[in-house]
């Protein structure tokens, strides 16, 4: 009789312990960090101040950095969940194919041959080509770069296509990175850089440069920033559109746009309404 009522209590409480588990699993959402201590990883730049930038800290700063970290709220992660990962333009769409990210926010325009390859949500950004010059400078318009000395990076068409349909005599200087462009324009070295309106205002807002550049507040081409998913990942992409809304809604897009290009004065776009695509 006693070995019984042993039995009986064995069973009851191995009942309670199978429905426990079982309830959990039905809570369990691993794109929450109610799932306990799981991680997010996120793609950005690492060189691009005012968007994507490692701190010499370890830390990370920019208007990119700021929209990752409110979405990856909005999906359940808490800042201390979220590991950036660094993700150049060249390997963006290969990092999403393999899962070594589970989104990009890094200056990634939505174009139609990359939406062969990814999803996108948003766009969260409208940036333009432009020019940064010096404050003094009497470069205003593209066609004031002839006989000029326009920077860009090795292997960027922004430059060129400049010289090629508006300034056929500007003198293209091809530097490593934005980072010699800027340091180039404060020497002398060139009179002009060229590229995405955002990424100019970044590196003018840092303070060792402020005050001594301007943008030429040019529209030389339209970039829609999106926010690169996995191709198929369908759900993650509208979790991401509702976040982007709600970023604006609430005024938190319009506090990053100040914060991180504020200094630079840049004459930023209204916020892009989501899937809304400016040719």
């Amino acid at each position: 009789m006693k070995l019984r009522k042993v039995t009986v209590f064995a069973t009851t409480a191995l009942v309670l312990s199978l429905t426990a588990t079982a309830c959990g699993g039905d809570n369990k959402d691993s794109g929450s960090s109610s799932s306990g201590g799981g991680k997010i990883k996120v793609g950005i730049k690492y060189d691009q101040p005012g968007l994507g930038l490692k701190e010499p800290n370890g830390s990370f700063s920019g208007f990119d950095v700021d929209v990752a970290t409110y979405v990856a709220k909005q999906l359940g992660y808490k800042p201390s969940q979220i590991e950036f990962v660094e993700t150049k333009s060249a390997d963006r769409e290969n990092a999403l194919a393999r899962g070594d990210v589970k989104f990009i926010a890094a200056t990634y325009s939505i174009t139609d041959e990359r939406k062969q390859k990814v999803d996108f949500a948003g766009p969260y950004l409208l940036a333009h080509q432009d020019l940064l010059v010096k404050a003094n400078s009497d470069i205003s318009k593209a066609t004031d770069l002839n006989g000029k000395k326009l920077c860009s990076v090795t292997g960027s068409t922004s430059a060129q296509n400049i010289h090629d349909t508006i300034a056929p005599k500007a003198n293209l200087r091809e530097y490593s990175g934005y980072s010699e462009c800027i340091a180039g324009l404060q020497s002398g070295a060139v009179d002009a850089v060229t590229t995405d309106d955002s990424i100019l205002a970044g590196f003018a807002a840092q303070d060792k440069y402020k005050g001594q550049f301007k943008l030429a507040g040019l529209k030389l081409s339209n970039e829609n920033y999106g926010i690169g998913v996995k191709k198929g990942d369908t759900a993650t992409v509208n979790k991401i559109n509702s976040a982007l809304e709600k970023m604006v809604s609430d005024g938190s897009w319009k506090k990053a746009v100040e914060k991180n290009f504020g200094p630079a004065n840049y004459k930023n776009e209204p916020a892009p309404k989501i899937g809304v695509i400016v040719k």
